[in-house]
C-alpha cells in the first residue's frame, strides 16, 4: 500500500500551532479520580473506622481480652484464694467487687470467669469455621446428589434445638474424659483445664458449625458461576484449588461476620450451662456460675449478682455491635 506523504505534509502545514494550547487547570481537575484507589479490605476498614459504635465496641472487646489475660496475673489474689477475715465484704478499694462468703476476691474471680467465657467463644468459633466452611464449601461446589445428601443431614441436625445437643454432649462426655485424663499422663495439661470445660469446647465445636455451613454453601453456589471459576477450570485447576484459592477467599466477608456474631452466642451458651450447674466445676469460676452464686444471696449481697451479670452483658453487647458494624463494612452494597 502506497502512503501519500505529500498529502499528510500539506495537512500538517494547514494546522496552526496556535491550536495546541495547554489544558486549563479546571479541565485537568475534572479528569482526576475523585475516590482514591484502594482494595476491598482497605475500603472495608475505612468504612468500619467511620462507624463510631463499631469501633468503640472493638476497643471494648480488646480491653476485656487484655483484662482477662493480664488481670489475674498482676492481681495480688488468686481466684481460689480464701482470705480469712475478709468474708462477705462489700466493694471497696481493697476488693473492687467485694468478696464472697468464703473470702475470695470477686474481682479476680470475675476476671478469670471472663477468661473462661472468652476462650469458649474463640475456640468454639475456630472449630466452627474449620468444620462449617469446609462442609458448606464442599456441598455447594460439588452440588447435585452430594449437595442434597449433605444438606439433609444439616436439616436434620438443625431441626433439633441446639441447647439439647450441648447439654447431652456435656453430660455424656464428662465421665469419659475424666477417665481418659486419669489413664494417660500426657493429657495432664487438659486435666488442669478441667473435663467440664473440655466437654463444652467439644460440644460447641460439634454443633455450632451448622449455621456456618448453610451460609457458606449459599455463597459458594452463587460464586461458582462466576467467570474466574470457569477460567480456572479451563487452565486445569483442580476442584480443591478452586475451592480453597478462589471460592472460600471470596466468601470471607460472610464467614467473618457470621463467626463474629456467633462468638456471643457461644459465650451465652457456656454461661447458661454454668448457671444451671452443667459448666465448669468449683472452684473454677465462670461468669455464669458467679451469677448463679449471686442469685442465692441477692437480697443481702446484690453486688455478687450485679458485677458478673454486667460484665457478661457488656461482652455480649460489644460483640453484637461489632458484628453489625463489620457486616455493614464488608457489604459492598453499603458503599456510598
Amino acid at each position: 500500500m502506497r502512503t501519500d506523504f505529500k498529502g499528510e505534509k500539506k495537512i500538517m502545514e494547514s494546522v496552526s500551532k496556535e491550536l495546541f494550547v495547554p489544558v486549563p487547570k479546571e479541565e485537568r481537575q475534572q479528569e482526576t479520580i475523585v475516590r482514591p484507589s484502594m482494595s476491598y479490605w482497605q475500603d472495608a476498614w475505612r468504612r468500619l473506622k467511620a462507624n463510631k459504635v463499631a469501633m468503640a465496641s472493638m476497643w471494648t472487646i480488646v480491653f476485656f481480652v487484655l483484662l482477662a489475660i493480664i488481670g489475674p496475673i498482676v492481681m495480688p489474689y488468686r481466684y481460689d484464694q480464701q482470705i480469712r477475715g475478709h468474708e462477705a465484704l462489700p466493694p471497696s478499694l481493697t476488693h473492687l467487687f467485694g468478696t464472697d462468703e468464703l473470702g475470695r476476691d470477686l474481682f479476680v474471680r470475675c476476671l478469670y470467669g471472663m477468661r473462661i467465657s472468652l476462650s469458649i467463644g474463640i475456640v468454639a468459633t475456630i472449630i466452627n469455621i474449620v468444620i462449617g466452611v469446609l462442609y458448606g464449601g464442599i456441598s455447594g461446589y460439588i452440588g447435585g446428589k452430594v449437595d442434597n445428601f449433605m444438606m439433609r443431614i444439616v436439616d436434620i441436625l438443625y431441626s433439633i434445638p441446639l441447647m439439647i445437643y450441648v447439654i447431652l454432649l456435656s453430660v455424656s462426655l464428662k465421665p469419659a474424659l475424666e477417665d481418659l485424663f486419669d489413664k494417660y499422663s500426657f493429657l495432664s495439661g487438659l486435666q488442669t483445664v478441667g473435663a467440664p470445660l473440655v466437654c463444652i469446647y467439644i460440644a460447641l465445636g460439634l454443633t455450632y458449625w451448622i449455621s456456618m455451613a448453610r451460609i457458606v454453601r449459599g455463597e459458594i453456589l452463587s460464586l461458582k458461576q462466576q467467570e474466574y471459576v470457569t477460567a480456572a477450570k479451563t487452565i486445569g485447576a483442580s476442584g480443591w484449588r478452586i475451592l480453597l484459592r478462589h471460592l472460600i477467599p471470596n466468601s470471607m466477608g460472610s464467614i467473618i461476620v457470621t463467626a463474629t456474631l456467633q462468638i456471643p452466642s457461644a459465650i451465652f451458651t457456656e454461661s447458661f450451662l454454668s448457671f444451671i450447674g452443667l459448666g465448669v466445676d468449683a472452684p473454677v469460676p465462670s461468669l455464669g456460675s458467679l451469677a448463679s452464686d449471686g442469685v442465692n444471696g441477692f437480697i443481702s449481697y446484690p453486688y455478687r449478682l450485679f458485677f458478673p451479670s454486667l460484665l457478661l452483658c457488656l461482652i455480649i453487647l460489644a460483640f453484637n455491635l461489632f458484628g453489625d458494624g463489620l457486616r455493614d463494612a464488608l457489604d459492598p452494597r453499603m458503599r456510598k
